[in-house]
């Protein structure tokens, strides 16, 4: 029996068309939570980026941030695990060289290094954004907790051969988010059951991208959306149809939780 859903974000709970919930997912969650089933964020997004949720947020029981750097239910936060300074001072480096945009997740604030038009582009215009950042100098003196550099496919290889004890999970084509080793999705699904007291095998997770394979290959049943990639839909135990094509609604029917 299936006694907690994690939703994705970005492609799974919020169309990045419309940058909302659909109401047909609203209406379901609703259904959903009279029925006892909680309700868990699992998401790339650090905490100051979670703000596309307002049609859900008295549903949610928790939340799964920062591609699993950090977990929070209600005041409470653990399964904090942070990238050491080192690499994150080779993540700065290699972004100031390359000329590239990065992103620097500290534990209570936000920085960029190299600002720039396509940072503008992907992140304030594409994920629909609006986020003063603070002094990078100000955000090191915190533990880091997600570096998220504008790196293709083969500079973000060339990078992550220096750094074997941090991980990288792309969901989107232009950057990729940077943790360390032992934080992703999949392993805060562990650490909340195990802080919520129900079984793995009581979970269902939802999502698209590559940061939710994890997840979905963690929790008791694995949900791929109609519009993740091959890549996701090969480790989900059922691909439903796409976050416009009431893709959550039609996944809760047919495992009949609504």
């Amino acid at each position: 029996m299936t006694k907690a859903l994690f939703f994705d974000i970005d492609g799974t709970l919020v169309s990045f068309n419309t940058h909302r919930i659909p109401q047909s997912t609203v209406d379901a969650l609703r259904q959903a939570k009279t029925k006892g089933v909680k309700v868990y964020i699992s998401t790339g997004r650090p905490v100051d980026f979670i703000n596309n949720l307002s049609q859900i947020e008295d549903l949610i029981d928790g939340y799964i941030t920062t591609t699993g750097a950090l977990c929070i239910v209600g005041k409470e936060k653990f399964n904090c695990h942070r990238i050491s300074p080192e690499n994150v001072n080779k993540l700065i480096a290699a972004a100031r060289a390359k000329g590239k945009a990065c992103v620097v997740v500290g534990t209570e604030h936000i920085a960029v290094v190299n600002d720039s038009e396509e940072l503008t582009r992907q992140f304030r215009k594409g994920l629909n954004l609006d986020y003063d950042f603070y002094p990078l100098s100000d955000v090191l003196q915190e533990p880091i907790l997600q570096v998220s550099p504008f790196f293709d496919k083969a500079e973000e290889e060339e990078v992550m051969k220096e750094m074997p004890d941090c991980v990288s999970s792309r969901w989107h084509p232009a950057f990729t988010d940077i943790t360390n080793i032992n934080a992703d999705k999949g392993k805060a699904l562990l650490a909340m059951c195990d802080h919520e007291g129900f079984k793995v095998s009581e979970t269902m997770a939802f999502g698209d991208g590559g940061n939710d394979i994890s997840i979905i290959r963690q929790a008791g049943i694995g949900v791929a959306m109609g519009n993740a990639t091959d890549e996701v839909k090969a480790h989900a135990d059922y691909v439903t149809t796409s976050v416009d094509d009431n893709g959550v609604v039609n996944a809760l029917t047919h495992f009949g939780i609504i």
